[in-house]
Order: C-alpha cells, then sequence, then structure tokens
C-alpha cells in the first residue's frame, strides 16, 4: 500500500480520516462506550469490562489518548482515564457536519 500524501487533503479531511481510523477497531469503540456509560474517570481495569489483555488495552488507550479523544491524569500507581468533553464536542460537530451531508439530486447518476 502507498503513502498517503495528507498535505493535499484539508485538514478537515484528514481529521475525518484520523477519527476514522480510530473509530476502526472496535475494541477503542468499547473503551469509549464504557467511558461514557460510566460517566467518570476510570481508574480501575478494563481488563475485565472490555475481556483483552492489559497490553492490549494499554495500547488502544494509548491511541485514544493520542488522538485527544481522551485525557488521562496518573493517581498513585494507575492512571485514570476519561473523556475530553472539549475535543468530543469538536469531533461531534465536525463528524455530524460531514454524515448529514444531502448528496446533490442528479438526473443522470450512475
Amino acid at each position: 500500500m502507498g503513502l498517503t500524501k495528507s498535505e493535499i487533503f484539508t485538514d478537515q479531511q484528514n481529521k475525518i480520516a484520523t477519527l476514522a481510523k480510530a473509530f476502526g477497531h472496535p475494541a477503542r469503540v468499547a473503551i469509549l462506550q464504557h467511558l461514557f456509560k460510566t460517566d467518570s474517570c476510570i481508574c480501575g481495569d478494563l481488563v475485565n469490562e472490555i475481556g483483552l489483555a492489559q497490553p492490549t488495552i494499554s495500547q488502544h488507550l494509548k491511541e485514544l489518548k493520542n488522538l485527544g479523544l481522551i485525557k488521562g491524569s496518573i493517581e498513585g500507581t494507575s492512571v485514570c482515564y476519561c473523556i475530553d468533553q472539549k475535543v468530543w464536542e469538536e469531533i461531534s460537530y465536525l463528524l455530524s457536519n460531514f454524515l448529514t451531508q444531502e448528496p446533490k439530486a442528479a438526473e443522470s447518476c450512475c
């Protein structure tokens, strides 16, 4: 597979593609859903909730944190995670505008 020439696309297009990649793995979707469901910072072990090994969970958390979807704080020997509300609002707006686009009506389409 060739390299993506991200510089030829808009910032918005690159952001949507990056978010789609983040949502493209069910473990990351499950982690986000769990964080929303608990409505608080998660300091406990996500292994039991998600059903994957700790290193795998940690890798997915790292990806979500690198994208800014979640934020973490260190409390003692554990890291607590929660949804970054401001970033989530921005993402919701971006994706909502993208997904609610209406195609132009064309007489001779396909």
